[in-house]
Parts: C-alpha cells; structure tokens; sequence
C-alpha cells in the first residue's frame, strides 16, 4: 500500500487511467506514445506499490477488478484535486479563478453568437484565470445540467420556470414553417393555408415552446427530434413539412432546397433565455459573466 504518495505514483495513476479509458494495455499505446511492454510494466508497478490486483488482461480481453473499480473512482478524484490545487498554487492572487460552465443549444444567430464572444471577450478583460468548459446541448438537457451544478449558465430555450432558477430573456428568433422541394406543396409555397399543411406529415419538436402554441401541434406529427439539425434532415426527405429558424434554414432557401410554406400564417418569434441560479446563490465568477452578458445584449429587456 501507499505510505506516502510520490511523483512516480502520480505518473503511474496517470498510465492506469490512460489505459482504463483506452479499454486496454493495447490501445493505449497511441494515447501514452510508448510500448505495450513498457505499458504493462508500469502497470504491474502500480499494482506491487497497492498490493492488489486492478485489472485482468490477457486473451479474454481487459476487465477492471472490484478493487480495481473502487480503485478508478478515486484515482480520478485525485487527480482533479492535483489538477484544481495546481491551478490555484499558479493564480494565486487573482480576483477570479475556477471554472465557468456554459451550456448552449445549437445554431445560435450568428449575429447573437457575435454578442456572447463579446461578453467572453469582456470577461477575459478581467483580473481571471477562469477554465471555460462550453457545451452544447436539447434544451432539456440544459435545464437538467443546471439543476445538478454541471453548468453554471445556460443560454436557450426554457419552457420551464424552476423557482431555484433565474431566466434572463436576451434575444429572440423567427422560426417558420417549410418544405422541401420534393415536396407536394412546394410548387406554391408561399401561400399555403394552415389547412392545407395540418393534412400533411409533420416533423416536431420533442420539447415544448410557449411560443409555438399560437400554430398548435399539428394531428399528424410522424417525427420528432431534440434539435434544428434533425428537423432540417427530416424537412429536406420530402415527407415531412417542420418549423425551422429563418437564419438556419436561409442557406437552404437560398439553394432551392427548402421554402416557407406562409410566412404571415405559420410562423413565430421565440425567445432565447440566459438561465442561471437565482442570484444569492451566483458565484462571483458567474455574476461578473452576468454582467458582461448585460453588457453584450443591451437590450431594455435584460435585467440581471
């Protein structure tokens, strides 16, 4: 066992995982750039310097043992503690330090994704030494990270309003109603009746928006998906009609591949919301990101 962690310890921990999470001695030559003989070594080392076995390998494959199992969650729990205190030891002094999680849906406006480099811009301006880990997510995903502390601040679309949960609205979207040039209506889109388009097939959301109540979920939805990529795949088969944002589906108009089925009946502005704790419980890292994300998004409707 252990009597006093040294540097080789912490090296041959390192060499464990690489392997645990290659799935072998094997594969894990590419991600270590050394031997498998030498692998191995450093291996049964780690496990002399324990006094048990971590894993099994050999012709029926790697398996972690029980103790190995036990022996995986710790190791990384100690290696993010190593990693934090060496961050720390190297900023210390600074106002602002940590990490800030941010969780996004995809296919922001481009002129918006604009606006929150600004507010990343503005914040790398500060006294910081802050690890941005961004991520991009459903909606529902968002909300769920949130709750847990996995992120600190989310930016999408919320149809919920947790009272533990602070929602900021910072802008808003057009999103219409289209086909695909295959696609029987396509020859007069542009005037197609909300009729004429419930007797089709439809693509839809697998989340609600408030916004879209005022189109009401047609009756014959064959398709749903968690984001505006998989609606424009479906939308552009040709057997399903779909609600797509006008600047994410506009390289597509402009292509010929898709058109608006009525603009004036079968669209509806969205809203994008900044979501984070409510403020007591902000960190100091999340409020001054807050802050340059007012900064950012001026406009009268953004109070934080």
């Amino acid at each position: 066992m252990f009597s006093q962690l040294t540097d080789l310890d912490l090296r041959l921990i390192r060499v464990f995982l690489a392997i645990v999470d290659a799935g072998g001695v094997s594969p894990a030559q590419a991600t270590l750039n050394v031997g498998q003989s030498t692998i191995s070594t450093q291996l049964s080392t780690l496990e002399t310097r324990l006094g048990y076995r971590l894993c099994e390998r050999g012709r029926s494959g790697f398996s972690l043992t029980a103790r190995g199992e036990q022996f995986v969650e710790a190791a990384r729990a100690l290696l993010s503690a190593v990693d934090a205190f060496g961050v720390q030891a190297r900023n210390v002094g600074r106002k602002l330090v940590g990490t800030l999680g941010i969780g996004m849906i995809g296919h922001t406006p481009v002129s918006e994704s604009a606006r929150i480099s600004d507010a990343i811009a503005r914040f790398r301006a500060r006294d910081e030494s802050v690890r941005f880990s961004i991520l991009v997510r459903s909606p529902g995903e968002l909300e769920e990270l949130l709750l847990s502390g996995r992120i600190q601040i989310g930016i999408g679309y919320f149809w919920h309003r947790v009272p533990s949960l602070e929602y900021t609205e910072i802008f808003s979207e057009e999103q219409f109603a289209y086909c695909a040039k295959e696609h029987p209506l396509f020859a007069h889109a542009g005037n197609v009746s909300p009729a004429e388009a419930a007797q089709h097939e439809w693509a839809w959301r697998s989340y609600p928006l408030p916004e879209a109540e005022a189109s009401s979920t047609p009756s014959n939805v064959t398709a749903v998906a968690d984001n505006m990529e998989a609606v424009a795949m479906l939308v552009l088969s040709g057997h399903h009609l779909g609600y797509l944002p006008g600047h994410f589906a506009a390289p597509y108009v402009k292509e010929g591949l898709v058109a608006a089925l009525n603009p004036q009946q079968m669209g509806y502005r969205v809203a994008f919301h900044m979501v984070t704790r409510t403020r007591q419980h902000r960190t100091e890292i999340v409020e001054a990101f807050v802050n340059d994300m007012k900064t950012a998004h001026p406009s009268p409707d953004l109070h934080v």
